[in-house]
């Protein structure tokens, strides 16, 4: 209980720092997007605003006169104009070219003399108390309305280059606006919906991230007490067989030879699993460090067949050889820990075969691999087992296999054997026909690997 609920505080974390960090991105990075649009709406304003601005300017300066008179022709560049001393033309003119059809797009149009006074108006005009000059170059206006304006003041010249006075052209500014808001909006909307996602991704996120944590945490538990519980047999034995002896007041010679025998046979069957426990934590550790030579696996494998043919015969299992090249198979490895590889698969074939049963060992070679079979007639291995057998301490039946002693140890240390040697070790098992193990290693090896460690 106190596990999970570290797993589940530590996952909870892990989103919660997730759903953090993600969502401050996500947020800068809106509030960026929002700065860039509005930015470049901005730009383009200014740039189009300009462009009428001067358009209209460098016309008006060639039909200019007099200073601060307005000459009839203006009419064809400032349709409906304004006059403040005349007032507005009634009659519409055909303008002679199109330079302000922007106007009637919220275009606006002021004409100050040089003293400042506003001489005329043209298009749609922003509400305001004060319609005086203003002649900084770009500004921003607020109508009575609550509408914003933007405008821009040129200089004004006559034809011979007298001071006429000022233009000022302006625009209402509302649409911008209006998109920009929609912008906020969206990002306003949209940043909570982001967030929710964020988070609900985060927590799925952050489980995926523990599983493996989870698992080997499991993995360890269990190895944990695997590895007690096989240590705590042969210590029970022990200790009932010291108790015994205790109980008797007067043993002979040949009772104590007994127990010391099998405290012996405990003992070394503590010893064995001590062993093979620390043979795989230097693997795992990767410091196991190794002689590198030039091995036979045809002087291997005849003399494993020699070797293990006094326990086939014990269990009534033929134990045989197949040698299917004509040449010596030789890589760079260890010989040692071949020899505790290609041992232990036989060793596991012959006790999972049943009596009158084979176990063959066969030699061959593709390419540039050396392949080694172990094929037995025993009781075979379920498909959904198949991948778990290489498991530390997992046994396919584990009553015979504690029967015969084994620790469920033999797989495992092969597997990494195997892989120290930069091989492959699969299996194919068929329930009730038996089982092929088969280990594939390379020919040219380099001379030394991540594995194991030359001394």
């Amino acid at each position: 209980m106190n596990q999970n609920k570290l797993f589940q505080n530590t996952r909870t974390r892990l989103a919660l720092w997730y759903a953090i960090i993600m969502g401050s991105i996500l947020t800068i990075c809106g509030f960026g997007l929002y700065i860039t649009v509005s930015h470049a709406h901005s730009e383009a304003l200014d740039r189009e605003l300009e462009f009428v601005t001067t358009t209209l300017h460098n016309n008006l300066e060639l039909k200019l006169k007099q200073p601060g008179k307005i000459e009839p022709i203006i009419q064809d560049f400032l349709p409906n104009i304004c006059v403040v001393e005349i007032g507005c033309t009634s009659e519409q003119s055909t303008p002679q070219h199109n330079i302000l059809n922007a106007i009637n797009q919220g275009y606006y149009v002021r004409l100050f003399g040089n003293s400042g006074g506003l001489i005329a108006t043209s298009g749609s005009l922003p509400q305001i108390e004060s319609s005086g000059l203003n002649k900084k170059r770009w500004q921003t206006i607020q109508d009575n309305a609550g509408n914003f304006y933007h405008q821009m003041s040129l200089t004004l010249h006559t034809r011979d280059n007298r001071d006429w006075g000022y233009l000022q052209v302006g625009r209402n500014i509302a649409d911008v606006n209006s998109y920009m808001d929609a912008v906020k909006l969206s990002l306003f909307v949209g940043l909570p919906i982001a967030m929710t996602m964020i988070a609900i991704a985060s927590w799925w996120l952050s489980g995926l991230a523990m599983r493996p944590i989870y698992k080997s945490y499991r993995q360890i538990q269990q190895f944990t007490a695997d590895a007690a519980h096989e240590l705590r047999t042969p210590l029970a034995a022990t200790q009932a067989t010291i108790d015994s002896a205790l109980l008797v007041p007067d043993l002979d010679i040949k009772e104590a030879w007994n127990i010391l025998e099998t405290i012996k046979r405990q003992n070394q069957r503590l010893t064995s699993l001590v062993v093979d426990l620390l043979m795989l934590s230097r693997f795992d550790r990767q410091t196991i460090s190794l002689k590198r030579e030039l091995c036979s696996l045809n002087d291997i494998i005849d003399d494993l067949i020699e070797e293990f043919a006094a326990m086939a015969i014990s269990s009534k299992v033929i134990l045989k050889s197949e040698i299917h090249v004509n040449k010596e198979i030789n890589i760079v490895g260890n010989s040692e820990q071949l020899y505790r590889l290609f041992s232990n698969l036989i060793v596991n074939a012959i006790q999972y075969t049943l009596p009158d049963g084979e176990v063959t060992v066969i030699l061959d070679s593709y390419d540039s691999n050396a392949e080694i079979r172990v094929k037995d007639t025993g009781i075979g291995i379920p498909k959904n087992e198949s991948s778990q057998i290489f498991d530390r301490f997992y046994r396919v039946n584990s009553d015979r296999s504690r029967h015969t002693g084994g620790s469920g140890l033999g797989l495992a240390i092969a597997k990494a054997i195997v892989l120290s040697h930069h091989g492959s070790l699969e299996v194919e098992s068929e329930v009730g026909k038996g089982s092929t193990f088969i280990v594939k290693l390379p020919w040219n090896q380099p001379s030394h690997n991540k594995f194991i460690k030359e001394p």
